[in-house]
């Protein structure tokens, strides 16, 4: 895993092993730092103000990002589950993961859903991961759109 980004209760990070290719989509994952937390009716209304405000301008810079890229963005998809956890015998966390959408993908082809066959199955073993440049674009988009008028902490009721 590579970080993207770190908040107070989250981090954004990348997979060496993606469940799509860069250029088809792209594949982050944000997770809470607390892993005893195991969905998302275990936080607290301060941390869901948190968690919703993150996953919209990380997505808002994966978007951007990706364009910039030259990966031709059509749509971003945000899931979080945990159901592979109880395949090796773990307890679930609260993570989401977000799926970048490229209109000419050749493996997961638009507008399917994602595809997510078990691991062993051979399916991911020729999928690219986000590469340096792109982390390094996502990061400076999240810079710019966090200071947004709109991503003001001020505005989304932070209260302790």
């Amino acid at each position: 895993m590579a970080q993207i980004y770190l908040s107070e209760n989250f981090i954004v990070e990348s997979f060496e092993t993606p469940h799509v290719t860069r250029t088809d989509w792209w594949h982050i994952r944000i997770r809470i730092i607390d892993e005893s937390i195991t969905d998302r009716t275990k936080i607290s209304p301060v941390i869901a103000i948190e968690f919703m405000r993150l996953t919209m301008i990380i997505g808002e810079a994966m978007e951007i990002a990706m364009n910039n890229q030259w990966v031709n963005v059509v749509k971003i998809n945000y899931q979080d589950m945990g159901n592979w956890a109880f395949k090796w015998g773990k307890k679930p966390f609260f993570h989401m993961h977000i799926y970048g959408r490229a209109k000419d993908a050749k493996f997961q082809i638009f507008p399917e859903s994602v595809y997510l066959p078990d691991r062993s199955s051979g399916f991911y073993d020729k999928f690219e991961p986000l590469n340096k440049e792109d982390i390094l674009e996502i990061q400076k988009q999240i810079g710019i759109i966090e200071k947004q008028e709109k991503y003001q902490t001020s505005k989304w009721c932070f209260k302790k």
